[in-house]
């Protein structure tokens, strides 16, 4: 998938894991700033743990497994497991720098219940 407009659709209409403009430059600020190159992405997995359940986790990572999603909006390739993808799909990674937290944070429509710390969730 590619961001912007195709054949009249927006791709934000479309199921998959989205990233906003802040989320967008702070990831590519990062790959920049640990020298890593276009093979890299970033890796959106769900895991069990945390307060809530299940938590998030973001890493880069430049080899891809057979069962992979692959989705890309604002220049960002997204990759993630099936399974991770079940509880991730039409979320939203954003990016806060401000007073009240610092760091990444998702948007998660699926998720039922989520911790004070935002990192863990449950569906």
């Amino acid at each position: 998938m590619s961001s912007g407009q195709t054949s009249g659709f927006s791709t934000a209409a479309l199921p998959g894991i989205h990233v906003t403009d802040k989320a967008a430059a702070k990831v590519h600020q990062l790959k920049q700033q640990a020298g890593l190159g276009e093979e890299y992405f970033l890796r959106v997995g769900v895991v069990g743990g945390g307060c809530s359940g299940l938590s998030y986790k973001l890493d880069f990572d430049n080899e891809s497994q057979p069962a992979d999603q692959v989705f890309e909006d604002k220049g960002v390739r997204l990759v993630t497991d099936l399974k991770s993808f079940l509880y991730l799909c039409d979320t939203e990674l954003d990016f806060s720098d401000g007073l009240n937290g610092k760091g990444f944070h998702f948007v998660n429509p699926n998720a039922s219940r989520t911790c004070g710390c935002g990192e863990s969730f449950s569906v």
